[in-house]
């Protein structure tokens, strides 16, 4: 099984709904209101500002470059939801931004952090290794328990009563992240008080931005903090894992198609459209 017609559809539709809207939010921006904007004390926490290159760029062109900012900014929505409608062809439950929290033992919160710390230093005695990691959480136990909660960016369950938790994040995560990140996937597996095949807590990445193949991935910072074998579904890897084989050219081709239908749409708004 890959993509199906009627979910072909839903994600199409989707994302035609998603392209359009950036469209208008960023056409709505005339050029009467730039220059407005450019005459008055204005003031970037972020530090954005760019009064000369606003003043000489044409106003087509500035808007253009604000969408694709925007539309790389806000891309990671669709793969969550591309990621629902698939799974929902085969999975019984099938949810976004799941929460769930109960208690866990103070010794295995505890041995969460030592792991993490252990991940921290600069010179690793260890190289990561998740199902390890996993072990030791659930050997630690204590009287003592704390109160935890997650959010996965996608949870799924299968006819059998597997669960699976999925952090959905960039390709090229920083050190922050990876260490985040399998906090939280660490605390899946505690707050359930189960290891694989019955609980299976990944880190997806949409895509390889290195390649078709998994061995093609080298972000160090990725290399250096997640074990990338065990704890990360990647590319093509997580896509055919939730819809079947072929499910990664599917989408890709979907993704193509509505580029490619809405590409005058793109043009004529943001580069021909006038105020």
């Amino acid at each position: 099984m890959s993509i199906s017609i009627e979910t072909r559809g839903q994600i199409k539709g989707y994302l035609e709904g998603f392209l359009r809207g950036l469209i208008e939010q960023h056409r709505a921006v005339t050029r009467r209101e730039r220059l407005a904007r450019a005459h008055q004390s204005r003031h970037s926490p972020k530090g954005e500002l760019k009064p000369f290159h606003e003043a000489i760029l044409p106003f087509e062109w500035l808007r253009a470059s604000a969408f694709e900012r925007s539309f790389s900014t806000r891309l990671g929505s669709t793969f969550e939801e591309s990621a629902r409608l698939i799974a929902a062809q085969r999975f019984v439950e099938v949810r976004r931004g799941y929460q769930t929290s109960g208690e866990i033992s103070f010794a295995a919160d505890a041995k969460i952090e030592e792991i993490i710390v252990r991940l921290q230093r600069t010179e690793p005695k260890e190289k990561p290794n998740f199902l390890r990691w996993i072990d030791e959480v659930l050997q630690a136990r204590s009287e003592a328990i704390v109160r935890r909660r997650i959010v996965a960016d996608l949870y799924l369950r299968d006819a059998e009563g597997r669960e699976y938790f999925f952090e959905i994040k960039s390709p090229r995560p920083n050190k922050g992240q990876c260490l985040e990140v399998t906090q939280r996937l660490l605390r899946v597996h505690a707050l359930r008080q189960a290891r694989r095949p019955q609980v299976n807590a990944f880190y997806a990445m949409a895509y390889n931005p290195y390649g078709d193949d998994k061995k093609d991935y080298h972000h160090s910072i990725a290399l250096r903090y997640l074990d990338i074998e065990h704890q990360v579904l990647l590319g093509k890897e997580f896509w055919d894992f939730l819809g079947g084989e072929g499910t990664y050219e599917d989408l890709l081709e979907i993704y193509e198609e509505v580029g490619r239908e809405n590409a005058d749409l793109i043009v004529e708004a943001l580069l021909l459209g006038t105020d």
